[in-house]
C-alpha cells in the first residue's frame, strides 16, 4: 500500500474480529516503531505486548473503554525516563554514524551539547512523549498496511496499568494501542480545510 493511501485509510477502530494476529505482524509493528526517528536518536519508547486473556481482563479494570480489552492484542506504549541519561552516548553515536557530516554540528562537543540543554521534569516528560508519539504513529500506519486496525487510547489509570504489567517506576505509559482485524468500516472523519491549518507563508 502506498503511504498516502495508508494515511487516508487509517481510522480509529473500536470493534475487532476475534481472530488472532500472526506473530510476524506483531514483530513488524514493533520494528516499524524501532525505525522511527527520535530527538538526538534517544529512542526512549518501549512496548509491552498484551495477548493473554488474563492480562486483557485485568487491563479492563484500568480503562473505562471496553473495546480495549476486547482486542486480540494490546500494545502498552511506554517511555523509559532513564533513557535521558544516555543522551550523550546517543549523540556520539549519531556523530560516529556521520549524521552531522557537512553541517555545523559536525564538530560539536557532545558533553557540552548535553549540558547546554538541561530539561526540567515536565519538559523532559513532554519530550519523551513526543518521541513516543512518532513511534506510535509509525505503528498505526504499518498496521493499516497489514490490514489491521488500531485506536490510540489515553483514557486509563496510569498506576493501575503499571501495576498490572509489573512496570518499574522509570516507565510511564503514554498510550494503550488495541490491535486487531477491524470488524467495522467507519466513514472518513471530518477534517478542516487545508487553508485553516496553513497560517501563512513568509
Amino acid at each position: 500500500m502506498e503511504l498516502l493511501e495508508a494515511m487516508k485509510a487509517r481510522r480509529s477502530i473500536r470493534k475487532f474480529k476475534p481472530e488472532p494476529i500472526p506473530e510476524s505482524h506483531i514483530t513488524q509493528l514493533i520494528e516499524s516503531a524501532r525505525l522511527a526517528p527520535s530527538g538526538s536518536n534517544l529512542q526512549p519508547t518501549r512496548f509491552v505486548v498484551i495477548k493473554s486473556e488474563n492480562a486483557r481482563t485485568q487491563l479492563s479494570e484500568a480503562t473505562p473503554l471496553p473495546f480495549v480489552s476486547q482486542a486480540p492484542v494490546i500494545l502498552a506504549c511506554c517511555v523509559d525516563t532513564e533513557s535521558l541519561s544516555g543522551l550523550g552516548n546517543r549523540t556520539r553515536e549519531l556523530m560516529e554514524a556521520g549524521a552531522f557530516k557537512d553541517t555545523p554540528l559536525e564538530t560539536i562537543d557532545t558533553e557540552s551539547y548535553v549540558k547546554r540543554s538541561p530539561m526540567d521534569k515536565a519538559t523532559a516528560e513532554a519530550y519523551l512523549r513526543l518521541n513516543a508519539a512518532i513511534a506510535i504513529d509509525h505503528i498505526t500506519l504499518r498496521a493499516v498496511d497489514l490490514g489491521l486496525g488500531t485506536c490510540w487510547v489515553m483514557m486509563f489509570d496510569q498506576e493501575k496499568v503499571k501495576q498490572i504489567l509489573g512496570l518499574g517506576e522509570n516507565y510511564n505509559v503514554v498510550a494503550l494501542l488495541p490491535l486487531g482485524y477491524p470488524d467495522q468500516s467507519p466513514n472518513p472523519r471530518p477534517r478542516i480545510d487545508i487553508n485553516q491549518i496553513l497560517l501563512k507563508e513568509v
